[in-house]
């Protein structure tokens, strides 16, 4: 299934447009990520999780006034990252990527063990891709189910909770204080 989801953002200007193939066990996207904070900058990138909802390949183009940076972030399935070619340690044993500011990463772990769907909570680390700088970092976090189609997200390395609203195939529809869809 192919869909064209944009959210725009609810607390800061921001915006984003992703074409999303779906399958049954995982997806590809492509999207571009507008914003303002904390400088202007626009953010072009390609995610390919394809099997398992596990994010094999993410690589990402950033640009603003008079700067432009690029980063490829690959899992090679069994546990291992590479950044820009170099093995990153510090995410190894993480299973997915979680890109700042965008709504479409909260699939994979999500997908993953059904919580739009069915009671749970999971506890996952994540490739955290800071926006516009692109620096990566280790993030925990924690998805509980709280009842159908609604799954809560706490940051455990922060005081960041959103209680995320989502659709059938449990992509975002609403993630409180950062955007809702708004087509597809």
């Amino acid at each position: 299934m192919s869909r064209a989801i944009t959210w725009r953002g609810l607390e800061e200007w921001l915006a984003e447009h992703a074409q999303v193939d779906l399958w049954d066990t995982g997806f590809a996207a492509s999207g571009v990520q507008l914003g303002v904070e904390p400088e202007p900058y626009r953010l072009d990138y390609h995610l390919d999780a394809p099997s398992d909802w596990v994010t094999r390949r993410l690589e990402v183009d950033a640009s603003g006034a008079g700067w432009r940076r690029s980063l490829v972030l690959e899992h090679d399935g069994a546990g291992a990252w590479t950044l820009d070619g170099e093995h990153a340690r510090e995410l190894d044993g993480a299973l997915d990527c979680d890109l700042a500011f965008s709504p479409l990463t909260n699939l994979m772990p999500v997908r993953r063990r059904a919580l739009h769907e069915s009671p749970g909570s999971c506890d996952f680390a994540m490739a955290w891709v800071s926006v516009p700088d692109l620096a990566v970092h280790r993030s925990p976090q924690r998805y509980e189910h709280l009842r159908p189609a609604v799954v809560r997200f706490t940051s455990l390395d922060g005081d960041f909770t959103a209680d995320l609203e989502l659709d059938a195939e449990g992509l975002v529809a609403r993630y409180p204080r950062l955007a809702e869809r708004v087509g597809g």
